[in-house]
């Protein structure tokens, strides 16, 4: 039974899952050209999205990014900055960002980290696709959690902006 929960990642990590409400620790990670990126910096600038994702140029994760890159006109008309962050490294974030014309940040969380500290729960033994809707304060006004409905992240994401 044990082993059950631990497969399917349900367990202490959910717990710990940044809920809505919630004002986000600031972070600093690489982007998929090198570069700092510091969540802080971004929420001088407006609200932001946070998605986090399994692995660069999976059939879920590409249908995702897609998804995001088509929208994203959406999401800049409102002022909203879109950041997807993996464990992938630098060199596969560009790689993936190139191949996909993905205009927004990619950000690589080779330690999981910061994944770690939105406690973004599992899901069979797989890192967890969670988005989060952040407000220029930092604060997590919508999280959608689901590694089946890729697509629907955007969506709900979208939704989440444009009640701000």
């Amino acid at each position: 039974m044990l082993l059950t929960l631990a497969i399917f990642g349900f367990g202490a990590s959910a717990k710990s899952q940044v809920a809505n409400g919630t004002k986000v620790p600031d972070f600093e990670l690489k982007d998929q050209d090198g570069r700092n990126f510091k969540l802080s910096d971004a929420l001088a600038k407006g609200p932001v999205v946070v998605y986090f994702y399994p692995k660069d140029d999976t059939p879920g994760c590409t249908k995702e990014a897609c998804s995001f890159r088509d929208s994203f006109e959406q999401f800049k008309d409102e002022g909203v900055q879109v950041v997807g962050i993996s464990a992938d490294d630098v060199a596969s974030h560009k790689k993936f960002a190139e191949k996909y014309k993905l205009p927004f940040t990619l950000l690589s969380d080779e330690d999981n980290k910061v994944r770690k500290l939105f406690g973004v729960p599992k899901t069979m033994m797989m890192p967890g696709r969670v988005t989060y809707v952040l407000d220029k304060n930092g604060v997590v006004v919508h999280q959608f959690n689901s590694m089946t409905k890729a697509e629907q992240h955007v969506e709900e994401a979208i939704a989440a902006v444009k009640k701000m």
